[in-house]
């Protein structure tokens, strides 16, 4: 009866010894990357500090759609934590005193107001633990070429044509971003129509006086890239970078056509974005066929490999 009793007090103290510690030991197992931390610049020009995987939720809450695949989402969230690295690691000198901000000029961002207001109360819930689900999954995987992480440019819809090689669209290459196939059902998914009259042209283009009555010898695609969209258009005598001119006019892509009367300019695009990158459409197409997030990566980021965020050499630095 002493035997026993002694071996429930020695199996009693181990308990008490290594309890704790195992606890201690679990919480201090992060998932790769969460000691990393960003700098949001907010709406109201406040800067918030705050996880990197946090973040990611609310890239993926204003970038994607809640209701895409799954693995659709995780290769969002794979891209979108790499474009987040590159820019922890790259911080200008001088330091503007954040990371990114909320728009697209980094990556769009929501808090979680602006996704309960977006999806409402009830789904708020459900997408919200889809999108953690879908960071959690890739948790610190990053996408990287040569050592350095890759620009990991993405859009919403290629349209008829494939994706743009980076040289053709900024000038400058990247070998990763090259053209493939956009792997979306559907190619007119996103067809808008424009209408510009001659006063609306002369204010978004700049020009100083409004153009006399409007001739088809006005308006020419000069120069096409490799996929097939407009790279160089001149329009009225003046040579614009197609990317360019899309911006300035608001247009939803360079994959465009045209008509000309006199007294306005009909245009008309297929597709959503620059078309460099990572087709959200093309992913999510690719999931619900099966494909997994490591494969749709691998299709629109040719050469560029999956590693984690703390093993790789030259990580950003943890930010407090």
């Amino acid at each position: 009866m002493k035997k026993e009793w002694l071996w429930i007090l020695l199996l009693s103290l181990c308990l008490i010894i290594l309890l704790p510690w195992s606890v201690l030991r679990w919480r201090s197992e992060k998932p790769p990357g969460q000691d990393f931390r960003i700098r949001v610049l907010l709406p109201n020009h406040q800067v918030e500090t705050m996880p990197l995987e946090e973040y990611l939720v609310g890239v993926l809450a204003a970038e994607m759609p809640a209701d895409f695949a799954p693995q659709a989402l995780e290769a969002q969230a794979v891209a979108a934590r790499t474009y987040a690295a590159k820019r922890l690691s790259h911080v200008p000198v001088p330091d503007p005193g954040y990371d990114v901000d909320t728009t697209v000029k980094t990556q769009a961002w929501l808090n979680e107001a602006q996704m309960r207001q977006k999806w409402g109360w009830f789904a708020y819930w459900r997408n919200k633990a889809k999108l953690e689900k879908a960071v959690q999954a890739t948790a610190g995987e990053v996408l990287v070429y040569n050592g350095d992480y890759i620009d990991a440019f993405y859009f919403s819809s290629c349209g008829r044509k494939p994706t743009e090689r980076a040289e053709d669209v900024w000038g400058s290459s990247r070998p990763y971003l090259q053209n493939v196939s956009s792997e979306e059902q559907d190619p007119l998914r996103f067809v808008e129509h424009y209408t510009f009259t001659r006063q609306q042209l002369a204010q978004k283009l700049g020009l100083q006086t409004v153009p006399r009555a409007l001739l088809p010898a006005d308006f020419e695609l000069t120069s096409l890239t490799a996929a097939g969209r407009a790279k160089t258009v001149t329009v009225l005598g003046r040579t614009y970078q197609a990317n360019q001119f899309r911006l300035m006019l608001g247009l939803a892509s360079t994959d465009i056509e045209w008509a000309v009367k006199p007294d306005e300019l009909k245009i008309t695009t297929y597709g959503k974005g620059h078309a460099v990158g990572l087709s959200q459409y093309g992913a999510n197409d690719m999931a619900r066929r099966g494909a997994t997030y490591r494969q749709i990566l691998a299709h629109f980021y040719p050469g560029a490999k999956i590693m984690s965020l703390a093993a790789k050499n030259g990580t950003p630095p943890a930010q407090g």
